[in-house]
């Protein structure tokens, strides 16, 4: 079986407030079968810097709810080294959302490379940030011109 490009995503959110309001745009993406949710985890951290972890399958009914049109499979592929380094780096009353998805787009694609006896031979994401330092680069390089 061929699985497409794995990610792994770290959100934060101020205030401990997350009621999942950002999921419409995954659940979207679920039901169109672009990407699946293969492991969750939520982290909580209160005002003194305590940290409160909850797997996907420890997740209180409410919040439950909110992600259960995800079909999350709750793989125990998020370490604790994972939820640790997401810990040291968010904030204090803060929650986050760290998330395991599955990129099923890229399989069609990588299954033809496969059958082509092809094979990557490298794959980077580039932040975001990083493609507008870019283009902001591109641009002033156009103006010395």
């Amino acid at each position: 079986m061929t699985y497409g490009p794995i990610d792994f995503i770290a959100l934060e959110f101020e205030g401990n407030k997350f009621k999942g309001d950002i999921l419409a745009n995954l659940f979207e993406l679920v039901e169109q079968k672009i990407v699946r949710v293969i492991d969750l985890v939520i982290i909580l951290k209160d005002e003194n810097g305590e940290v409160v972890v909850r797997e996907f399958q420890q997740l209180d009914d409410e919040l439950l709810s909110i992600f259960d049109p995800t079909d999350v499979k709750a793989t125990g592929m998020i370490t604790e080294g994972d939820i640790e380094m997401v810990a040291e780096q968010l904030s204090n009353n803060s929650t986050s959302a760290v998330m395991l998805f599955e990129n099923l787009w890229a399989v069609k694609f990588k299954d033809s490379i496969i059958e082509a006896d092809g094979r990557v031979l490298m794959q980077e994401r580039i932040p975001h940030e990083v493609v507008l330092e870019a283009l902001v680069d591109m641009a002033n390089f156009d103006e010395i011109e």
